[in-house]
């Protein structure tokens, strides 16, 4: 007997609570799971209802997830949630690294705290693409650094805190957002860097994080590997992915509904899934073009439904800890204290 699950798609919704239509929507679509943006957000008694009218949609209690992470993005913000310092910023002062270590712990620990108080149980974090010079700004400001067995153990470490909090993580942008030079959320990318540079640099920490059971994919050509087809639409990175980075858990696209990608929302979808992609992300929340999307979704079956329920699984209650303690620590290994 074939296994049957849910719509093979994350979709985003409007504004801060369902509409009716939305709601009728999710319920036939049956997405896998949600993502909520800045535009659902207000305040916490509304997120939390929302993300519950989301699962009840949908009759089960589907992941919910969000980039949350803290700096130039941020979908919670001030006065209800911490800020934090971009991370181009923190990386770089002149703090020593073991600091640098406990301080990213601390600010995805507390991170979590806040996701999970609200019923958001995964977060698109770690973000390991590896800065190549004239990389773009959409990455260099968000991203852990030059060096790519740094970014393995920093990338490591802000899944761990995430997990201890909760949350599941989600690895971007797989594999390797690095060295784009133009930001794929208005065109498309293209890397011209050799295999073997890819292999030793930009594939390092995916492959550090290649247990973990989620990630996502880069909406950008490698020349060397597909010259005709983004990550997300190509077989031939997808199989690198899953055979040279040794990647096995449910792999999601990056946002559908971005500028590098072309055609109509049928066309995105279908040639995701074609490629070999899991799960489709669309993020706008535009009824019209959800629709599209899903005449080229398929149920989740087979392999994929069987990643989809690893990911389930592995989300987990959050382990106790100090949210007083972990926020003067943070404060005082960056600098921005005194004392502990």
């Amino acid at each position: 007997m074939t296994l049957t699950g849910a719509s093979a798609a994350i979709f985003g919704c409007a504004g801060l609570t369902l509409s009716a239509d939305e709601t009728a929507f999710f319920r036939d679509a049956d997405p896998w799971g949600f993502i909520l943006f800045a535009r659902n957000v207000d305040n916490p008694a509304q997120v939390k209802a929302l993300v519950q009218d989301l699962r009840a949609a949908v009759g089960r209690d589907a992941p919910v997830l969000i980039d949350q992470e803290g700096g130039r993005v941020a979908r919670l913000k001030a006065p209800h949630w911490r800020t934090w310092p971009w991370m181009s910023d923190l990386l770089a002062r002149d703090i020593p690294e073991a600091n640098i270590h406990v301080a990213l712990r601390a600010r995805f620990r507390l991170i979590a705290a806040e996701l999970h108080d609200l019923g958001i149980d995964v977060n698109c974090m770690p973000m390991v693409d590896v800065i190549a010079p004239g990389a773009d700004a959409i990455i260099t400001t968000r991203a852990l650094g030059a060096d790519p067995g740094l970014v393995a153990r920093r990338g490591a470490l802000i899944a761990e805190a995430l997990m201890e909090g909760g949350v599941l993580p989600v690895v971007k942008h797989v594999p390797g957002h690095g060295r784009a030079l133009v930001d794929s959320h208005a065109e498309l990318p293209r890397v011209n860097a050799r295999l073997t540079q890819l292999r030793e640099v930009d594939f390092t920490p995916f492959r550090a994080l290649a247990h973990l059971p989620m990630m996502m994919t880069a909406h950008v050509i490698y020349a060397a590997i597909d010259a005709d087809n983004c990550a997300t639409h190509s077989a031939r990175c997808i199989d690198a992915i899953r055979g040279d980075i040794g990647f096995h858990g449910l792999l999601m696209t990056d946002d559908l509904g971005m500028g590098a990608l072309t055609g109509d929302f049928r066309h995105r979808a279908e040639t995701s899934f074609t490629a070999g992609c899991d799960i489709g992300l669309h993020c706008s929340g535009n009824m019209r073009e959800m629709v599209a999307v899903m005449t080229g979704t398929p149920r989740l079956t087979g392999p994929a439904l069987s990643r989809a329920r690893a990911a389930e699984h592995a989300r987990c209650a959050p382990a106790p800890c100090d949210v007083d303690e972990l926020t003067r620590r943070h404060a005082y290994l960056i600098g921005d204290a005194p004392d502990v």
